[in-house]
């Protein structure tokens, strides 16, 4: 009698034991299959997925007759920046998101605090800078290097006005340290290169 339930005992450790070592063996291989896939040198490339979209001087000036609708930069406290390339008092864009261009303090394309390497001490003028169709072999290098560094943000965006907004935005690019700016006068950049601090505390 005891030896029936030594044996049925045995064969319960038995089948424990063979759960548990599957389990362990299981779990064992799973760690290093995610291991070399997450170790692996191969980088998954960024495609666009639709075309980008350029837009000529001509179409930002029919904007207002063709659509209903502008597209701005609608942070902005003091200026804003539509995707036509106005800049404009907050106070001056009409309910269709569009800076009235028929006012005198209304700008197309102004590069007002811009310097020449392409960065803008002010968020809004680096848009509407930067929207200038003269740009595009500028932005058109962006979108290179973009991609070969495989750069999601900049894949995404869609067309002229978004790669303005999403470029002109402070990014790495502009600090140093992580805690500094490379230039707080010029910060905003549209361009290739990052902005360089040309001994900015000694000017004026």
């Amino acid at each position: 009698m005891w030896h029936t339930a030594l044996i049925r005992f045995l064969r319960r450790r038995i089948i424990l034991g063979l759960i548990l070592a599957l389990s362990f063996c299981y779990c064992l291989f799973s760690y290093i299959g995610t291991s070399d896939f997450l170790d692996s040198d191969e980088v998954v490339p960024v495609r666009r997925t639709q075309p980008f979209i350029w837009r000529t001087l001509q179409q930002h000036n029919t904007t207002s007759e063709t659509e209903t609708n502008c597209r701005n930069s609608v942070q902005g406290k003091v200026l804003i920046a539509d995707d036509r390339g106005y800049i404009c008092p907050r106070h001056e864009i009409m309910l269709n998101g569009c800076c009235n261009d028929d006012s005198p303090t209304a700008m197309q394309y102004s590069c007002e605090t811009c310097k020449p390497n392409n960065c803008c001490a002010i968020y809004e003028y680096c848009i509407s800078c930067c929207l200038h169709p003269d740009k595009k072999d500028v932005l058109e290098t962006v979108l290179g290097k973009a991609q070969e560094q495989n750069n999601v943000l900049f894949a995404s965006v869609a067309d002229h006005f978004e790669l303005c907004l999403a470029k002109c935005r402070t990014n790495s690019q502009s600090v140093q340290h992580e805690n500094s700016y490379k230039d707080p006068r010029a910060k905003h950049c549209y361009g290739e290169l990052a902005p360089v601090n040309n001994n900015i505390e000694n000017e004026v």
